[in-house]
């Protein structure tokens, strides 16, 4: 899936979480080992974890209802 895919024309003007520091960066600035992201506002970077979170349980759940 590529940043297209997620709406990114300009990785340079996105948000992204890193996780080793715990802050909010504007644009790619650290290692992409360290980020989460991209996201498209400050607010969404912020809860990167909560939103990682939401989308593991989305996919739990299809992957167990397609069994």
């Amino acid at each position: 899936m590529g940043k297209r895919d997620w709406g990114v024309e300009d990785p340079q003007e996105t948000y992204w979480f890193n996780t080793r520091t715990g802050e909010v960066e504007d644009g790619p600035q650290s290692l992409s080992v360290d980020r989460l992201g991209p996201f498209s506002t400050r607010e969404e970077a912020a809860r990167a974890n909560e939103i990682v979170a939401e989308r593991a349980r989305k996919w739990a759940e299809e992957e167990a209802n397609e069994d």
